[in-house]
């Protein structure tokens, strides 16, 4: 699934296709995603000019410059948004029978939205009512938002008793982290992921505040990991899988270890289902 750099990075791709520009036409060719679209979906955004987008998680936000319904995308597990037409790097193709969503521009651009697993959504939020929203309500911070303190994470983490990669991932405690970039930061951080959360405190909580926005920081001016199905709108890869320093690379040398026995190696754990890689040397 797009974790939070991937999503940053697809929004960043919209923006100078989307705002300041007037959806022409919108054309929905399934019935439902995730969940099903509202009804009247494709007429309730047609004439509408698009104000700015923003992220909040791993949920992309469309506002409109009439302050009415804000238009919330997720791309689940699979989800593209590809643009299409004058100026962009991609051509006009023949239609996917995974092209569920397109959007037409007035400078004659497509936003085509192609999720071949149909884990993705679209849905439409009241304005005043985006905050509240059922899927919004119980994010936790954002981990790249200036109030997004080392204090805020430490109290998030206090008297969790789970494993800290497991309360990471909790998109209670931090919003948008997915299990690549909790990967990285607890490398970064020194941290081993069976550490108990409530643990990381003090100056670990300082080491993992500053892991998670380097990690991200760095992820997104990369434009994202692409391993299965994430591209930029312009159709182009991203590159921060080729900067790993855990994440899939078991059974390799540790790159900040000298020893090059077993306990310099990078392990792969199961952890809630999930895989997780760390060197068990260097994370304590």
């Amino acid at each position: 699934m797009p974790e939070l750099p991937e999503v940053e990075t697809v929004r960043l791709g919209l923006v100078p296709v989307m705002a300041g520009h007037r959806l022409v036409r919108v054309t929905v060719n399934r019935t439902d995603l995730r969940i099903p679209f509202p009804v009247g979906f494709a007429g309730r955004l047609e004439g509408r000019r698009v104000a700015r987008l923003e992220r909040r998680a791993k949920y992309i936000l469309v506002h409109f410059d009439d302050e009415g319904e804000v238009l919330l995308l997720h791309l689940g597990m699979s989800g593209r948004m590809t643009v299409v037409g004058p100026g962009r790097v991609n051509a006009p193709r023949a239609r996917s029978p995974h092209d569920h969503v397109v959007f037409e521009t007035a400078a004659g651009q497509e936003i085509v939205f192609n999720d071949a697993r149909r884990f993705g959504l679209m849905t439409l939020i009241p304005p005043g009512e985006v905050a509240a929203h059922r899927l919004l309500a119980g994010l936790g911070p954002e981990p790249l938002a200036p109030d997004f303190s080392v204090d805020v994470l430490a109290r998030g983490l206090r008297g969790k008793a789970a494993p800290i990669k497991a309360a990471l991932l909790d998109q209670r405690v931090v919003a948008g982290l997915g299990n690549i970039y909790v990967c990285e930061a607890l490398f970064r951080a020194g941290l081993s992921p069976r550490r108990r959360a409530g643990t990381v405190q003090g100056i670990r909580a300082r080491r993992l505040h500053g892991a998670i926005q380097a990690v991200l920081r760095e992820a997104i001016a990369a434009g994202g990991s692409s391993l299965r199905d994430h591209r930029r709108p312009d159709g182009e890869l991203g590159y921060f899988q080729h900067a790993f320093s855990v994440y899939d690379r078991e059974g390799e040398r540790c790159l900040d270890c000298a020893c090059d026995g077993a306990h310099g190696r990078i392990q792969r754990i199961v952890q809630s289902g999930r895989s997780t890689f760390f060197c068990a040397k260097r994370q304590r």
